[in-house]
């Protein structure tokens, strides 16, 4: 989904006339709206929702005010409804113009209001202004984030509000909070790309804010927080509960990219719950590495949502993963997935690969297919003057006990800056397939597989690849640990504590 809203500066040098600005062009309008699974024939996504007017095909959500006035990019002051008509959308060589009719923004009729409006934003346009009538009303804090920030600042929120269609058809920004703090005792710190660092995140907040009139209203989550509890004490009017949060706003609830960074930066040392292993980093993981190839250098990968189907569940649900290497190493060594459906929101799985069994991450396999002479030919056609190869970050997804990647391959034109899905390669193990669409590429790796890969709507995980290991095999995991140190201490010349390892793995083979 992609909201349409303004963006003053299209209009040259009209953009300082006042009247454009402040009374004319108020709002953004509609969104277009596609399905992640399905592309057209020519490479493009087949929108369900496009056009202004706004066009709906047969079955996707029906939206009734479309008009955008609060938004990420908004500016203020505005002033609406007034004797100016308000610009909705273009028509032909025409316009389509509407005037406001809610309850958002104050009142600014009077004489004494707009008088104070003036000396508050030094403009005296506002108390000149024939345009104003007496059922104005004026709209300020009409960014998202400035607007939560305005009404709870010691809440830190998300950057990334998310837009979504309610079941009467408003829009509707979704936005997450977390409760932060860098003084809890004994806790490691974490320094976010954006804002300040701490070592204490709980996500308790899911606020919804009305795209068309500015309604706000901030859900608590989670109810055991005790920083939430003392602000909800100070401010009784401010929060509610999770219950009270609409069924139809509940669905699209998901676990925060944010808060999970800090739960993957932190799994990848405390994941170790053996205290020599943990005091020497003997199991430290990484977070997977990739590369576009736009750039030398890689790059993390970065959290990425799907539908999935996580082992022992029956239905595919919308899920957030990140995959792992160890440290110094590129092969696979486990993801971390968090849910994002009903009551299992919030929930952290972990899949972890048996360290004996080498499966290549994704940083190997973009050398797989940057390796290969088709695909390598490809690329170099395609990347040259007049167009451009665009390399989103490769999909890994959890598959019949292994895992299997996805990299979608798009080209855009220099002029005419419109991606355009070009193929798709996909790879299990060493067998790569690189084809024109998903679904071809489905069945080519099956066909090169000898075997059937189960495939719905999205890609769906058939059985988790290892988790904890049974009972009969910790007697093989204590020597593989022992065998594991054996080796870290003859390479640095400690030949005594070693043989103390040999002597620990004789033991266990004796028992």
């Amino acid at each position: 989904m992609a909201p349409r809203e303004l963006d003053l500066n299209q209009l040259g040098d009209a953009r300082g006339r006042w009247i454009n600005a402040n009374l004319t062009f108020t709002h953004g309008y509609g969104l277009v709206l596609a399905e992640a699974n399905r592309i057209g024939e020519a490479g493009l996504p087949q929108l369900l929702i496009r056009d202004a007017p706004l066009q709906e095909i047969d079955g996707a959500p029906r939206v009734s005010r479309p008009e955008i006035y609060y938004g990420e990019t908004g500016h203020e002051p505005i002033f609406v409804p007034t004797s100016q008509p308000e610009f909705n959308y273009p028509s032909g060589s025409a316009e389509v113009n509407t005037n406001y009719d809610g309850k958002g923004g104050f009142a600014i009729g009077s004489q004494l209001a707009r008088l104070i409006a003036t000396v508050a934003y030094s403009d005296w346009n506002i108390v000149l202004s024939n345009s104003i009538k007496d059922n104005t009303r004026m709209m300020v804090h009409r960014s998202v984030l400035d607007r939560l920030n305005t009404l709870a600042d010691f809440i830190t929120w998300d950057s990334d509000p998310y837009m979504v269609i309610g079941d009467n058809g408003r829009l509707t920004w979704m936005v997450d909070g977390y409760t932060t703090s860098d003084r809890f005792p004994y806790a490691r710190g974490i320094q976010p790309q954006r804002g300040e660092g701490y070592n204490y995140i709980r996500n308790s907040i899911k606020a919804t804010l009305d795209a068309y009139d500015g309604t706000v209203h901030m859900y608590v989550f989670d109810q055991a927080d005790p920083l939430i509890k003392a602000y909800a004490t100070l401010f009784p009017t401010l929060f509610e509960p999770a219950s009270a949060m609409p069924t139809d706003f509940r669905s699209h609830a998901r676990a925060p990219e944010a808060m999970f960074r800090a739960q993957a930066e932190m799994y990848r040392t405390y994941h170790m719950r053996e205290a020599d292993l943990f005091y020497n980093r003997a199991d430290q993981w990484d977070l997977a590495t990739s590369t576009t190839g736009q750039a030398s250098g890689t790059v993390n990968v970065t959290p990425t949502y799907a539908i999935a189907t996580l082992p022992g569940e029956k239905d595919p649900e919308f899920l957030l993963s990140i995959p792992f290497t160890p440290r110094g190493k590129q092969n696979l060594i486990g993801m971390m997935l968090a849910r994002c459906d009903g009551e299992h929101l919030g929930e952290v799985v972990f899949l972890e690969l048996p360290k004996q069994e080498i499966i290549q991450g994704p940083i190997q396999i973009e050398a797989l297919i940057n390796q290969d002479q088709v695909i390598s030919k490809d690329l170099t056609l395609w990347n040259q003057q007049g167009s451009q190869v665009l390399r989103p970050p490769i999909l890994t997804l959890p598959i019949d006990n292994t895992f299997m990647y996805v990299a979608p391959v798009y080209i855009q034109a220099a002029e005419a800056r419109m991606p355009q899905l070009k193929k798709v390669a996909l790879a299990v193990g060493n067998t790569l397939v690189y084809e024109d669409t998903y679904e071809q590429a489905l069945a080519a790796l099956a066909n090169a597989q000898g075997r059937s890969i189960q495939a719905a709507a999205a890609p769906a995980v058939t059985q988790s690849s290892t988790s904890v290991a049974p009972q009969s095999d910790n007697k093989i995991l204590e020597i593989r640990q022992h065998l594991q140190r054996y080796r870290e201490l003859t390479s640095q010349g400690k030949l005594s504590e070693a043989g103390r390892e040999l002597e620990a793995i004789d033991g266990l083979t004796r028992r």
